[in-house]
């Protein structure tokens, strides 16, 4: 795939710029302060390799019992699979015709007003900050237990993303058909439609097959907090301690998940790859997209039983409960919420540095034109899905039965949905490097670990820092909502807040969310800034 936001919608937290060498003098300093960040927050959290050792026998156990996987009710499982994936493209879409118009208000070359772009920007910050499963949890109890929950969580959170990336290529389209088409005398939403539309789109595409790739993951944990799904038929396996039944339903969702992605990457690839010869080509696989794409929204409502009007009249009932949190009470709590706040961001650190160091090796191994050979190259694309299949959410149902409650287990959970998701990112961005270094080194007899790192590393390092800080930023969100199965953070705290009624407490918590959240994100953009 290429690098640029139209095949691969991560690589946009480089801003769009080109790559180049990182500033001299900066990458050793910041490699320097995430090493002392990472072992005070592993002190804090009392994360230590004796602990991981020493619970390993624990969690072979666990494995141990887990085995042979089963299925009791596979039609039953089945039909929560396929509403799993229906949520997925049903919430994306909704995000997606929610995020066009916000995305043209919040592009500095489309937006009527600078105040405009200011509000349109803070909602989708608000939107991504927040965790897809706060807003589950809190739809839940304004609208019910069921699937609407679900779907509405994912629209919301995904217009943080499809906003933010829209808006993006909107302001990397090139102003000269704007201008010919504003020479004709027509108005403002004729020059958009007739100008920048057809520049975006390619970029839109590839942003929503990936982000549907994501809500299908995340759609799979929504039962977990009674928002539809497979993620309820799992929670209550674990909560039964009927682990067989657990790893069937496990590795019904990891099929699920692998096939998914397998279609998005061909369906991203036919989409994306033009036809030079045959521009007609691209214009009817376009069309029949969009096609299957309304046919999949309206077997959504059906299969679903979605009534169309529910999709509008879920905001009194939202806005009655999410009043309910203000004003905020910070004092319920006192230190209890600093503590679990500083917990949670030391879970993040831990887990991306573990991340981080293990995924390098797996993705020099998954990229094809580096591997050694092409038995490794496909072992290791194999963990890398694997791995990826699995919700961290799942993860750190394991490690708790397996560790006990605390940081720990969640932090080995984010840890090991690091790997699978920085590896894949370093052997895409490996796979992307010029050949010319690599076959000058060859010229000149040097061997593979020559290569690697006098030509592969020096070229993929800037890509590999921008993903190490997204992925950091990814896992402050994440490690947020990990105390939902007793994983540590500031999770537990909210969802109990929730649960006993408490929302002015869980308004103070969501304030801090927001707060940590998005401290981070400005934090690692200003370093890739600098860096990349």
């Amino acid at each position: 795939m290429s690098s640029t936001v139209k095949d691969r919608p991560v690589a946009s937290h480089t801003g769009g710029r080109p790559a180049g060498p990182p500033r001299p003098g900066l990458l050793p300093l910041l490699a320097a302060a995430a090493l002392g960040c990472t072992v005070l927050s592993a002190w804090s959290i009392d994360f230590a390799p004796a602990t991981l050792l020493n619970g390993l026998d624990e969690i072979w156990a666990l494995l141990d019992r887990m085995l042979p996987p089963r299925l009791d009710d596979p039609g039953r499982i089945g039909v929560l699979a396929v509403e799993t994936l229906l949520m997925a493209v049903l919430g994306t879409v909704l995000a997606a015709i929610a995020s066009v118009p916000l995305a043209f208000l919040a592009a500095r070359n489309t937006t009527p007003h600078p105040a405009v772009y200011a509000v349109a920007r803070a909602i989708i910050t608000f939107c991504r900050a927040m965790p897809d499963l706060l807003f589950a949890v809190l739809f839940v109890r304004a609208l019910g237990i069921g699937v609407l929950p679900g779907i509405l969580a994912l629209a919301l959170h995904s217009i943080g993303m499809l906003g933010k990336l829209f808006a993006d290529a909107i302001e990397q389209t090139d102003p000269g058909p704007r201008e010919a088409v504003r020479s004709t005398g027509v108005g403002y939403l004729r020059e958009m439609v007739n100008a920048v539309v057809p520049q975006a789109i390619p970029s839109w595409i590839g942003t929503f097959i990936y982000r549907v790739d994501i809500n299908l993951r995340m759609s799979v944990v929504l039962g977990f907090v009674g928002a539809g799904g497979i993620g309820f038929a799992l929670q209550d396996a674990l909560r039964g301690l009927i682990y067989p039944r657990a790893l069937g339903i496990v590795l019904v969702i990891l099929a699920v998940i692998a096939a998914m992605e397998l279609v998005a990457i061909a369906v991203r690839r036919m989409l994306l790859t033009p036809a030079v010869s045959n521009p007609r080509r691209d214009r009817a696989m376009r069309f029949g997209f969009c096609g299957l794409l309304i046919g999949l929204t309206v077997a959504a409502l059906l299969v679903l039983k979605i009534n169309p009007l529910s999709l509008l009249t879920w905001v009194g009932p939202s806005i009655d409960v999410f009043a309910r949190m203000i004003p905020p009470n910070f004092a319920t709590l006192g230190g209890a919420l600093f503590e679990a706040t500083v917990q949670t961001v030391a879970i993040g650190v831990v887990a991306t540095a573990i991340g981080i160091v293990l995924s390098i090796p797996v993705g020099i191994l998954a990229a094809r034109n580096i591997t050694p050979n092409a038995a490794m190259y496909w072992a290791a694309r194999g963990w890398i899905l694997l791995v990826r299949a699995v919700p961290e959410l799942i993860l750190a149902v394991i490690f708790v039965a397996a560790l006990g409650l605390g940081p720990v287990a969640g932090t080995c959970a984010l840890a090991i949905g690091s790997i699978g998701f920085l590896a894949k990112l370093v052997a895409d961005s490996i796979e992307e490097i010029d050949p010319g270094p690599i076959e000058a080194v060859h010229s000149v007899g040097g061997g593979w670990w020559k290569t690697l790192f006098s030509a592969v590393i020096p070229q993929a390092m800037p890509a590999m820092v921008g993903s190490s800080l997204y992925m950091f930023d990814v896992n402050i969100r994440t490690s947020t909502i990990l105390g939902i199965v007793g994983a540590g953070g500031i999770g537990f705290l909210l969802f109990e807040s929730i649960r006993t009624l408490n929302f002015d407490v869980a308004g103070a918590i969501v304030i801090v969310i927001f707060v940590v959240v998005y401290a981070i994100e400005r934090l690692s953009g200003w370093i890739r800034s600098r860096l990349v």
